[in-house]
């Protein structure tokens, strides 16, 4: 019984953590496979900011053991208003995984306006299909 509340209390530890570190950053990443519902580990993800008609590297990252990077935004720096784009390399993830797929990568383009302290894009991937939206 002992060892179950050890395993208890470590789970919700790391998951504060994250949350911690999270709060201290304002962009976080996520993404889970659907194809079995697991965290997708070692995802290589970009973060640039729209400067003109280009893209500037902001910032770049791999998931962890729980398919998240909880502090994507470069340390230290503000999260300032405009056009932000974070690119998933799936079609890696996928090949790492012997699995064929049909998207190489997942851009996700959002727009930072200043209301939010903190944004957080998670990504739900298959081998032919994903989906993103604004999480919280």
């Amino acid at each position: 019984m002992n060892m179950f509340k050890t395993l208890i209390a470590g789970a919700v530890l790391s998951g504060l953590s994250s949350i911690a570190l999270a709060a201290g950053n304002p962009l976080s990443v996520h993404v889970l496979n659907l194809q079995d519902g697991l965290p997708s580990s070692d995802v290589s993800v970009t973060l640039e900011k729209q400067e003109g008609q280009g893209w500037s590297t902001l910032n770049k990252g791999v998931t962890n053991e729980q398919g998240r990077i909880t502090g994507l935004y470069p340390e230290g720096k503000t999260l300032e208003k405009g056009t932000y784009r974070v690119t998933f390399k799936t079609g890696e993830w996928f090949q790492k995984h012997q699995t064929a797929s049909f998207f190489p990568e997942v851009p996700v383009i959002f727009n930072v306006d200043g209301s939010l302290p903190h944004y957080h894009i998670p990504l739900l991937i298959s081998p032919y299909g994903f989906s993103t939206y604004r999480g919280s």
